[in-house]
């Protein structure tokens, strides 16, 4: 068993959209992420995710519904099969939960997908 504390996990990387590997229980994947700026449209066709904002604020869009607006201290489960792009007009630090195998970008395959995580040490 390995602490993570969320300050110094944060300050040990700087780029946006490119999530670390925080830890993992029963086949989920904790994942810690800057965001700024946009994503990119996607979903993930077998998974919900779940976005809890630690810092910031961030928008979530979605094509079919209103946008989802996140404070510091707040949290949404996307679930599987919603098209949804995560916006975040400062930078942002979030905890992403989801399935080991989600891909960052789900359906998509852009330069912003990440296969092979970095973990947090």
């Amino acid at each position: 068993m390995e602490k993570v504390t969320l300050s110094d996990a944060f300050n040990s990387f700087e780029e946006h959209w490119s999530p670390r590997l925080a830890g993992e229980l029963n086949g989920q994947a904790v994942k810690l992420a800057k965001a700024e700026g946009e994503f990119v449209w996607h979903r993930h066709e077998d998974a919900d995710e779940l976005f809890f904002v630690v810092s910031g604020k961030l928008r979530i869009e979605l094509r079919d519904e209103q946008d989802i607006v996140l404070e510091e201290g707040e949290l949404v489960i996307v679930p599987q099969g919603v098209e949804h792009r995560p916006v975040a007009e400062r930078e942002t630090e979030l905890l992403l939960f989801e399935p080991t195998e989600t891909r960052n970008t789900g359906n998509i395959e852009s330069e912003e997908t990440e296969t092979d995580l970095d973990r947090i040490e």
